[in-house]
């Protein structure tokens, strides 16, 4: 018998139509159905090699138009998607999840096709949830470390029973090798921190610098996955790259001499002297790419930049080529800032030597504090921008302040791991235990106030993180929480009623403290702001021990009037 197409034919009213399909009906085998539903449902258990729609029926056409429309779709998105049986067996796909699969997709198991892929979230089976008639969405790591984040979904027949479940899965991932990139250094530092006193007390200066550059090495082998990495400081009176951590390169690239020059001392020098990233997509073509891993086929440098200087290069390098994309090195920038803090705190680390315990802590403080609170502020305003508009980027956002702070963490733990044991402190000296662990944001547009609050409550154990003005005040309490806040009423934005106000409706359980210089108030903020409940009051200059019973306690402590010298002062 020959040969006859099966056509799927949607409504065929009227006699015209009944007389056109006896005709061919020798041709061609016709199925029909009253409606899109049914051939739905038609299309999804048997085969077909087309499908009929008379034009008098405009409902059919539209619907017929529309899934053929919805396919054509369907084949464009850069999403993969695809369709399960109950058995998980994969019913179609399109062109996208296709290009994961290695060989045929249609009929194979899901996670057989996508060669025993791991998944990454604490639930051990999605798909479980999602045959029990639930949305889920989950990650999952398969063949060459890749990532794809999917959303199960099942398909709902009559009387709530799972028919069939579609897959819609995203690559990411770039965005998961980047949040990797992110976390290594943070670890890193607070394995260096979470030391035992013991443990640190018996260690050498160098023997600590060899730690942190030990713990940089491995997690950025481990979780940023580059095998070659060189990171190099600057010397700022020769104007030479020095060696810190090489890893990959070949002999001569280590003992290679480099100075921050934009000629002749290949992408580093030219890296460090023009304090811009750069980019090198293919190493044979590019003019200022000096070798350094054997195979190294294309790299990405970025400066290490610390207060506005260059104080070193971080360079990765692979032996592929186009390896790494923009988003690889904006995120590097990023974490550069992170690490050159990091390096910073180890050049003070290494300066201990030639000073006291606390010297070095109070140096540590001074020197960094402010920085990391630039990148605070600056980040926190950006995600004020990006929360409600573009989850992913607030994420992102998010990480970069959380490392920020665990950067300012981990200094303040390498601190007071380095501080004499309680034993061979003073026993005149007080003790301020409220304050250990008190977030404090401190408000004022004075630098030498800003360092200040950092020197001295952070030596009680307070966090503190500091705002130049008040709108900056206000987007860090809207987005962060706090114990107290510290707050001078002439800050160049804002009137200080207007602070005070603003920061209680943004921080209503923490403490706000108003602060003025010998009780100048012209606008009357301060009388203001007590009819609106303000308790707490420091007319500076203020001593220190006013400071430190202001915050550990909620009720104005007692005036003073012995004289000493003064906190903080303006000019």
């Amino acid at each position: 018998m020959a040969f006859r197409p099966r056509i799927l034919v949607l409504q065929a009213p009227g006699e015209s139509a009944a007389r056109v399909l006896d005709a061919c009906r020798t041709q061609f085998e016709f199925v029909e159905v009253d409606g899109v539903r049914e051939a739905l449902a038609l299309i999804r258990s048997e085969h077909f090699d087309g499908m009929l729609a008379f034009p008098t029926d405009f409902t059919i056409r539209q619907g017929a138009n529309n899934l053929l429309q919805a396919e054509r779709i369907l084949q464009l998105l850069a999403e993969g998607v695809a369709v399960l049986d109950l058995d998980l067996k994969i019913l179609w796909s399109n062109p996208a999840f296709t290009s994961w699969v290695e060989g045929e997709t249609i009929g194979r198991e899901f996670h057989e096709a996508l060669g025993s892929p791991k998944i990454l979230d604490p639930e051990p089976n999605p798909f479980d949830i999602a045959l029990s008639g639930r949305p889920v969405c989950t990650r999952l790591c398969f063949r060459n470390n890749q990532f794809l984040e999917l959303q199960i979904r099942p398909v709902v027949g009559p009387e709530s029973k799972v028919m069939q479940l579609t897959i819609l899965a995203r690559d990411v991932t770039a965005e998961t090798l980047q949040q990797q990139k992110l976390d290594a250094l943070h670890k890193a530092g607070r394995e260096l921190a979470a030391l035992s006193p013991d443990q640190l007390n018996e260690m050498s200066i160098e023997e600590r610098v060899e730690m942190l550059k030990h713990n940089i090495r491995r997690f950025t082998h481990d979780l940023l996955h580059y095998d070659v990495v060189e990171i190099r400081l600057l010397d700022r009176q020769t104007g030479r790259l020095e060696p810190l951590l090489q890893e990959g390169m070949t002999p001569e690239a280590a003992q290679r001499v480099l100075y921050a020059k934009t000629t002749d001392n290949g992408v580093t020098g030219l890296v460090a002297a023009t304090g811009k990233s750069y980019f090198c997509p293919d190493a044979n073509c590019d003019p200022h790419y000096l070798l350094g891993a054997a195979d190294a086929h294309s790299s990405m440098t970025v400066p290490l930049i610390y207060q506005e200087q260059v104080i070193g290069t971080f360079n990765v390098e692979s032996p592929l080529t186009n390896a790494f994309g923009i988003q690889d090195l904006q995120f590097a920038e990023i974490f550069s800032r992170e690490l050159a803090a990091s390096l910073h705190t180890l050049e003070l680390l290494i300066a201990e030597k030639r000073s006291t315990t606390t010297q070095s802590i109070e140096a540590i403080n001074r020197e960094v504090a402010l920085p990391v609170d630039d990148i605070l502020a600056n980040a926190t305003a950006v995600l004020d921008r990006y929360i409600g508009h573009d989850p992913e980027m607030a994420a992102k956002l998010k990480q970069i302040i959380a490392g920020a702070r665990s950067i300012k963490q981990s200094i303040q733990k390498v601190g007071e791991d380095l501080a004499p044991p309680s034993g061979t402190s003073s026993p005149a000296e007080p003790c301020h235990p409220r304050l250990r662990g008190m977030r404090v944001l401190v408000a004022d547009n004075d630098e030498r106030v800003r360092r200040t609050a950092h020197s001295i409550l952070g030596r009680w154990g307070c966090i503190v993180e500091t705002a130049r003005d008040g709108q900056e005040a206000l987007t860090m309490a809207k987005l962060s929480s706090y114990d107290a806040v510290l707050a001078d009423i002439r800050l160049p934005d804002f009137p200080g009623y207007d602070v005070y106000q603003k920061l209680r409706q943004a921080q209503p359980k923490a403490r706000v403290i108003l602060m003025t210089t010998y009780g100048y108030d012209p606008s009357h903020a301060i009388v203001k702001a007590r009819q609106e409940g303000l308790r707490l009051v420091l007319y500076k200059p203020f001593r220190i021990d006013q400071l430190l019973e202001t915050l550990e306690s909620p009720e104005p402590p007692p005036p003073s009037s012995s004289p000493t010298p003064p906190l903080m002062q303006r000019a």
